[in-house]
């Protein structure tokens, strides 16, 4: 059906086949979870080279019932606004980047007819998830997938929107239960071995909707799909109720002195401390690691420049009073401002470059 890219946001971008199948039972899936009508109106902001926009805003719309209204940029938030009051959007696809857009610049009154609300691409945030919903009046949910899975592998539902009679849907902080028809199960980094629930692992992945390979690249494709089970690269939980929670990349963790380090939970912190003072929401912190000759890895942070009164000794202090293990505090000498934080079209972070800017200033001389 079609060869989408990855956005290489770690790594060189690998076309990945999707066929009519993959898709179509993706869309199944998403129908099945929330029980989509004619009376639905879809904002379609994302773009279609990107998975999510890809199946989301254009096969989703072209398969079912529901209409949609396109705008070329997720981030012109008043354009977004004045659409969504015009064609009364009940449902919007977005990342939780373009969230914090519309926050500032739309109001309840253009969104008058909103009802659901779905996140990916990246973590949704507990404070920007409950300060939606106080102004707009819908809970933000947040689902998970790749481009290789077409792209969606779980999602939380929301009550209205769920089977009469279902079990609970959505938890926050979740990306909620895996697909109709998938299978998603932890299992042991190295040894492959299954870890059951309560356990953290590496997510493995099976279904319908998992590609049928990479463009011309048989060595990754076999590396990524072993048995059937497509390997996602992510680490996390699934509980006894089967919600799914994500703690980061295989690839977004240091090892330090033996010990795995996520990135992704120094960043939240270190956001959550730092006020912007832009209009436009920005990303403002990005932590990365170069090799170290005594611990393995160096914990080395990006960041825009910082506000007064804020500082980086604060920052450190502010890490330790959240209660953050001393290995995963970065140094003071760690920190290096920036201009901007690299970022993909998407929105998303653009790791690569972020861990070259690190290397280049961080890294060890040849």
């Amino acid at each position: 059906l079609t060869i989408i890219f990855t956005s290489g946001s770690t790594g060189n971008p690998k076309g990945v086949m999707l066929s009519n199948r993959n898709v179509s039972s993706n869309i199944a899936a998403v129908d099945e979870w929330f029980n989509i009508t004619a009376e639905d109106v879809i904002l379609g902001v994302l773009p279609f080279f990107h998975s999510f926009g890809y199946t989301g805003t254009l096969w989703l719309t072209m398969s079912l019932e529901a209409s949609c209204v396109y705008h070329f940029n997720p981030l012109d938030s008043r354009t977004v606004g004045a659409l969504s009051e015009e064609h009364g959007v009940s449902i919007v696809l977005a990342t939780p980047t373009f969230l914090r857009s519309y926050m500032r610049r739309c109001t309840p009154e253009q969104m008058h007819r909103l009802d659901l609300v779905i996140v990916g691409a990246e973590k949704l945030p507990k404070d920007l998830a409950e300060q939606f919903q106080e102004k707009f009046g819908v809970e933000p949910t947040e689902g998970y997938g790749t481009t290789e899975l077409s792209p969606v592998a779980s999602m939380n539902v929301p009550d209205h929107r769920s089977p009469e009679g279902a079990p609970p849907g959505a938890r926050l902080g979740t990306v909620g239960k895996v697909a109709p028809g998938s299978e998603i199960k932890v299992v042991d980094p190295d040894s492959r071995d299954d870890l059951g629930t309560n356990a953290e692992g590496l997510f493995v992945y099976r279904g319908p909707n998992v590609m049928m390979g990479y463009l011309n690249n048989e060595e990754a494709t076999a590396e990524k799909i072993q048995d059937g089970w497509y390997n996602t690269g992510d680490m996390g939980i699934i509980d006894d109720e089967g919600f799914i929670t994500i703690t980061g990349r295989m690839s977004r963790f240091s090892k330090i002195g033996g010990e795995m380090v996520p990135h992704i939970k120094i960043e939240q912190e270190l956001e959550r401390m730092i006020e912007g003072e832009d209009e436009d929401p920005v990303i403002q912190v990005a932590v990365a690691a170069v090799p170290d000759p005594k611990k393995g890895e160096r914990l080395i942070v990006l960041h825009r420049p910082l506000v007064e009164p804020t500082t980086i000794d604060g920052l450190l202090q502010g890490l330790s009073d959240q209660g953050l293990p001393n290995i995963w505090i970065p140094s003071s000498d760690s920190f290096l401002e920036v201009e901007e934080i690299p970022l993909l079209g998407t929105g998303k972070m653009d790791l690569k470059a972020v861990n070259q800017v690190a290397m280049d200033n961080f890294g060890p001389s040849e």
